[in-house]
């Protein structure tokens, strides 16, 4: 391979890579220094000219003359006279000689270890710059084309056909893609795996909703408005809470634009998730309230050394708190940075019995893992369903099945006396 047809090539290909004529020199220069110093072990008295556009390279040693009986003509830079005259007869002792070195006088291996070193050395630019550039662009929007898709994850080409990873769990659940489709998401992060960068990009991390609402709505953009928490259950639910720094926007208003028109873009492209918009505030209990909308709160109880909150509310409002799924309580507690433990307020004609009238039934244990969250009566327990309690407590789901039958059959057997106690007191009249 001559000279031209490898610089030719590498042109070629670093061109195709987007590598710019400074870099490209840079490189060509060092691979082929790098092969003068394992043939001369040492580069200093070489010059290295090259043309990228016409292919050519020019390698020169330069020797100072030294007479042949001279201590120095074993040094590097220095040539025996004998030996430079045969170059040019005309040489004499302390002229310069610029020997010019071919390409092939490296040896056939030498330069085919180049070629692949040039490549080598364009690939390793190339992961660099990719690394560097979606680096920098972490929480950022980008857009790009589904190129594969496979059960764990989508393959997505962006505008200059880098890979990236849009892994099933950063995915929307009801995200279906097809090759050809256009992806829009966030940079999730980037890892080096093996010298390689790979490309996190993700729908359902908190700040794929944070910027779209930027591309939304100007007065975030323009930081009139703050997002200060934003927190998802991704194609389901979302609560986000704003705050605005000029008291004449309404900043859950401005979000939310006349007729629903700037949410309804974020929403549609969120596959219809369902999103609230609350006004921020350092007023805790307000917060709550505000956090468990659409539900209205009765009262609460907080335990900022514990970190649980207990509202209690109205029957007809605890589903309305806990939301399908429990979404709506599960983004609240997150909102807040505080589990929030629901209870249904006892109807004022209703009689309660105290957990600790349960001791002959109920093991003692149990009793203190229902206190823990706030239970201490029949009706509180039997005011929040199964499921709340086997998260909320350790009690396993036989448990608290066994838990609802003991507390509902007393409830019962005092509804009972409580019937015959009237029959035979109108008997008795």
């Amino acid at each position: 391979m001559n000279s031209n047809v490898l610089i030719e090539s590498f042109a070629d290909f670093a061109r195709s890579k987007n590598i710019d004529r400074p870099t490209m020199m840079s490189i060509l220069e060092e691979v082929f220094r790098t092969m003068i110093r394992k043939k001369y072990d040492d580069d200093s008295n070489f010059d290295v000219i090259l043309n990228v556009d016409k292919g050519d390279l020019e390698i020169y040693r330069n020797r100072e003359i030294v007479d042949d009986n001279s201590e120095d003509i074993w040094d590097l830079d220095k040539i025996p006279l004998a030996e430079a005259q045969k170059i040019e007869p005309d040489y004499e002792v302390g002229e310069s000689v610029a020997e010019e070195i071919k390409l092939e006088d490296f040896g056939r291996r030498a330069v085919l270890m180049a070629r692949q070193t040039l490549i080598q050395r364009v690939k390793d630019l190339e992961r660099d710059n990719l690394y560097q550039a979606y680096k920098d662009q972490v929480g950022e929007i980008v857009v790009g084309e589904v190129y594969q898709v496979w059960s764990r994850e989508a393959l997505i080409l962006d505008k200059d056909e880098n890979e990236l990873v849009l892994p099933k769990g950063e995915q929307i659940p009801k995200d279906r893609y097809r090759k050809g489709d256009t992806v829009r998401a966030v940079v999730h992060r980037v890892e080096v795996i093996n010298g390689t960068p790979k490309i996190i990009i993700s729908r359902a991390a908190p700040a794929f909703l944070e910027r779209l609402m930027e591309q939304e709505v100007p007065e975030i953009y323009d930081g009139l408005i703050t997002i200060k928490n934003i927190v998802r259950e991704p194609g389901e639910r979302a609560k986000v809470a704003v705050e605005s720094y000029d008291d004449r926007i309404d900043p859950v208003g401005a979000c939310v634009g006349m007729k629903g028109s700037r949410i309804h873009a974020v929403v549609r492209e969120l596959e219809n998730e369902n999103i609230d918009i609350i006004n921020y505030t350092n007023n805790l209990e307000l917060y709550i309230q505000r956090a468990l909308s659409p539900a209205k709160i009765g009262s609460m109880k907080i335990n900022e050394q514990t970190g649980r909150v207990s509202v209690f509310l109205k029957p007809d409002q605890v589903s309305l708190a806990i939301g399908r799924g429990g979404a709506n309580i599960k983004l609240a507690s997150r909102l807040v940075g505080m589990e929030i433990d629901v209870f249904r307020e006892a109807e004022d004609f209703e009689e309660d019995i105290a957990l600790d009238e349960f001791t002959d039934e109920i093991e003692g244990w149990v009793i203190e893992e229902l206190k823990k969250i706030g239970l201490d009566t029949g009706r509180a327990v039997l005011a929040v369903n199964k499921e709340d309690l086997v998260r909320r407590t350790e009690l396993e789901e036989e448990t608290v099945e066994e838990l609802f039958r003991v507390i509902r059959q007393e409830f019962e057997e005092q509804e009972e006396d409580e019937q015959a106690e009237t029959q035979n007191s109108g008997d008795a009249q």
